[in-house]
């Protein structure tokens, strides 16, 4: 410290010692290090065996073999099922044993899902709804993690999980409001369909612009960390999402700050109409899981007993290890990407034939439940019939609604109205007045 004080006398760092400071330095080194006992550090010396690596960034040996790691360390992950494609229990330590009637539940929100997505379909086709998204072939996702979780544990969706709100027992009403847009909205008509949301079901409302909702539920995971909540974030995604920015982002994030989250993998196949063999080169999406230091899995998503027992177990060790887990659910989707999509264009008949008639995971649950004497064609007739009426009234009454109010466009978003919304507002307002003759104003409420 002297030697450093003397220095900064002389001159300080921008300027060279000179003569008589070198000569002071020496001189105080002198008296600080008598001769006797020479200031020295004693270099280690290790054989090549036992030198280790300690490089912050790594736990790892040294190797004297030049050789790179092959792209698929392992032959492939395995896919975890419990049911085989006849409703068959495999293995029967894995069955979940649940009760006949949380069975049933499963089932009847897998299938109104399926009733409510034709009808909808439809009503798009027909040009009554602007857009429509089916869920056709992964409802067993849906439908077996929402199983698996608490009712305030947080969903963070991408656009294909109507099923967990479903499970969650959202009206069929508020589902039609929604892609109606019309007064009973939650979203005030501001939203294009099939973008739900609901407070109350612990379901954040769905944005567009995909994998934007896997850092936000990181966040969301991380507070209920800090909170001690005892509950976990869910966040749902594509495979194509997968490739974006931010699910590496989310990815990592979570790992360092050890958040209770599960990465709920869809893996259908298809992003749009780019295929997996065109997506990655890797081992699909839960070998990314290893190389962020998440707990990993790969589960048949046709299987809702497999989905139902990876997100149990997911969750529990979530909650109680502040950890997140990634979980990829290998399914199909069997529909359109949207109607705005013609999937003939890029695949073939039979390959979705194939899917809907051999491996659907409804076709799945409904053999196991034949098996066990809890479901006969006469109830699955009756259900059928009963499901339709439900979804039908709900949409005949959601046709009829009027449309929200024109000025709720530009309310809820600031406390105080900024000046240049408020010109906005106005504008529309003269335009309307002038022009209103034009548009069918008695369609919305007043």
């Amino acid at each position: 410290m002297a030697v450093a004080v003397a220095a900064a006398r002389f001159g300080g760092p921008s300027r060279g010692l000179g003569q008589a400071g070198l000569l002071l330095l020496r001189r105080l080194g002198d008296r600080r290090l008598p001769r006797s006992q020479p200031r020295r550090l004693q270099q280690q010396h290790f054989s090549s065996l036992d030198d280790k690596p300690q490089f912050p960034g790594a736990s790892a040996e040294f190797i004297d073999k030049l050789e790179f790691i092959q792209p698929n360390v392992i032959s492939g992950i395995p896919i975890y099922r419990v049911m085989d494609r006849q409703g068959q229990i495999i293995n029967p330590s894995e069955d979940p044993h649940l009760p006949q009637e949380k069975v049933l539940k499963f089932y009847k929100s897998m299938t109104l899902l399926n009733t409510m997505d034709r009808i909808l379909y439809e009503s798009q086709r027909q040009g009554r709804i602007s857009f429509y998204m089916t869920n056709y072939g992964e409802e067993g996702t849906h439908v077996g993690s929402a199983a698996a979780l608490d009712n305030t544990d947080l969903v963070f969706g991408q656009y294909r999980e109507a099923g967990v709100l479903m499970y969650r027992d959202y009206p069929l009403e508020k589902f039609m409001a929604q892609c109606y847009g019309n007064v009973n909205d939650l979203g005030k008509g501001r939203q294009m369909p099939v973008h739900y949301g609901c407070r109350e079901r612990h379901f954040v409302t769905i944005s567009s612009p995909l994998a934007t909702q896997i850092p936000q539920a990181v966040g969301a995971a991380y507070a209920a960390k800090r909170a001690n909540a005892n509950r976990i974030v869910i966040c749902y995604f594509g495979e194509g999402a997968a490739s974006e920015g931010d699910a590496h982002a989310g990815f990592n994030f979570a790992a360092t700050l050890e958040c209770p989250i599960i990465f709920f993998c869809r893996n259908n196949g298809y992003a749009i109409s780019t295929p997996t063999s065109e997506q990655y080169r890797g081992d699909g999406i839960a070998a990314r899981g290893p190389g962020y230091g998440i707990l990993s899995i790969r589960v048949d998503g046709n299987d809702v007993f497999a989905v139902y027992n990876a997100t149990k177990e997911a969750r529990r060790r979530a909650v109680a290890e502040n950890q997140p887990f990634l979980i990829e659910a290998m399914t199909y989707r069997i529909g359109h990407h949207s109607t705005s999509d013609d999937s003939s264009a890029y695949r073939s008949v039979d390959e979705v034939n194939y899917w809907d008639k051999q491996d659907h995971p409804i076709s799945r649950l409904r053999h196991y439940m034949q098996s066990h004497g809890w479901w006969d064609d006469e109830q699955e007739k009756a259900w059928r019939k009963q499901s339709r009426k439900k979804v039908m009234e709900a949409f005949e009454q959601a046709e009829r609604k009027l449309k929200p109010n024109p000025k709720l466009l530009f309310s809820d978003v600031y406390q105080e109205m900024p000046a240049q919304l408020r010109k906005q507002q106005e504008s529309l307002a003269r335009h309307l007045q002038t022009y209103g003759e034009h548009y069918p104003l008695d369609h919305f409420e007043q």
